[in-house]
């Protein structure tokens, strides 16, 4: 699989993940040939099962039809499951910093593409939202977690976001406990040094296209929920 990473033009191709175990690699294929002539599309498969594990790589014919792939296809639900769409050449390994926000009090129809296109704006997303639902009837419990390429971006939602309506309810946003802490959040000064030393430091862009109307109109921000002048 090296050798073919190695042959692809990774600035060309897309990773896709969060497939569910249905998706195959012709639907894939269908898919995301809507965005742009595809070159060759490869799903790691389980050598024993010989199903696969849960993501893609798709190669498109040039940069520009992965960029539009990335902005139309992302959050897109296959078999009920919003998958994600970015840059191959992004290492998620190295963009998992800890900028991990907790998202509560949320809405039952809140979901996964709602939580990316309202936090997406602050920051690069690098995983996607969550939305924690109950196992046997898919409903959500009420929050979720969203993570962040920088601090910065994290810093900003929790600024503009804590306290604000989201689908007619005042959803409370702060950084996320940390797995088998005992009650210690991400967010920490030792963290954000780490990530200040990060080559991969706020490599994402905010995710802007329903930043502005068609006018450009400056200084707001339409898609996202009102904001006091003083925050």
């Amino acid at each position: 699989m090296s050798a073919a990473i190695e042959q692809r033009n990774q600035e060309a191709t897309c990773y896709c993940g969060n497939l569910d175990e249905q998706v195959e690699e012709e639907l894939l294929w269908e898919l995301m040939l809507q965005a742009g002539p595809v070159v060759s599309l490869h799903m790691p498969k389980d050598k024993v099962t010989a199903s696969h594990q849960g993501y893609g790589f798709c190669e498109f014919r040039s940069e520009e039809d992965a960029d539009y792939a990335i902005k139309v296809m992302n959050m897109v639900k296959l078999y009920g499951k919003p998958i994600r769409v970015n840059k191959a050449s992004q290492d998620k390994k190295t963009l998992d910093i800890g900028a991990n926000l907790f998202i509560g009090n949320l809405d039952p129809e809140v979901d996964e593409k709602l939580l990316y296109d309202t936090f997406s704006a602050f920051g690069g997303i690098t995983n996607t939202p969550k939305v924690m639902r109950d196992q046997d009837t898919g409903i959500s419990k009420g929050y979720g977690f969203a993570a962040f390429d920088s601090f910065e971006a994290a810093d900003l939602a929790i600024e503009c976001m804590n306290g604000q309506y989201l689908c007619n309810r005042s959803i409370q946003v702060q950084y996320a406990f940390k797995k088998d802490s005992q009650g210690e959040r991400h967010g920490s000064q030792a963290e954000r040094m780490l990530a200040a030393n990060n080559p991969n430091f706020g490599g994402l862009k905010p995710h802007t296209m329903f930043a502005a109307g068609p006018g450009g109109a400056p200084g707001g921000q339409p898609g996202m929920p009102g904001m006091p002048p003083g925050m």
